[in-house]
């Protein structure tokens, strides 16, 4: 099972606007980088806006962060652009109650699902926007 490519996106907009603090960081910009549809970067940086990640200018002027990026985590990003109401794994729940492996499989599974969850936000948590960035400067630097 995939994370939504929203995650991957949101990171990639919110690295744009620190990196590329000093342009003009408009929708048709951004999405040049990740190349996708101008749509699309919009769609998701109102989820960003609407998280308190991003503000949003009309127009030319762009977007910038709302906060330091030190201060914005990638769960941060994950919890703005999750439409699975923050759960990693959805479990089918139409199973026979008959059956014995049916009736007992959602509890079950739920220790492992549950933990794998924890440890995922953990992981996400620990990490920043500011982590983000400095990887992909050293990157820029290298070349």
């Amino acid at each position: 099972m995939k994370i939504s490519t929203r995650f991957s996106v949101g990171v990639h907009i919110l690295a744009m606007l620190d990196v590329c603090a000093d342009y003009p960081n408009t929708s048709q910009f951004i999405a040049g980088s990740v190349q996708t549809n101008p749509v699309v970067i919009r769609r998701i940086m109102r989820m960003l806006q609407k998280a308190g990640l991003i503000i949003t200018h009309r127009g030319h002027n762009g977007a910038e962060l709302a906060r330091k990026p030190s201060e914005i985590s990638l769960l941060d990003v994950y919890n703005a652009v999750s439409t699975t109401e923050g759960t990693l794994f959805d479990i089918h729940e139409d199973t026979n109650g008959h059956c014995p492996v049916g009736a007992n499989i959602q509890n079950a599974l739920m220790f492992s699902v549950k933990n794998a969850q924890k440890a995922m936000e953990e992981t996400l948590s620990s990490q920043t926007l500011a982590n983000v960035t400095a990887r992909i400067r050293r990157r820029i630097k290298k070349k």
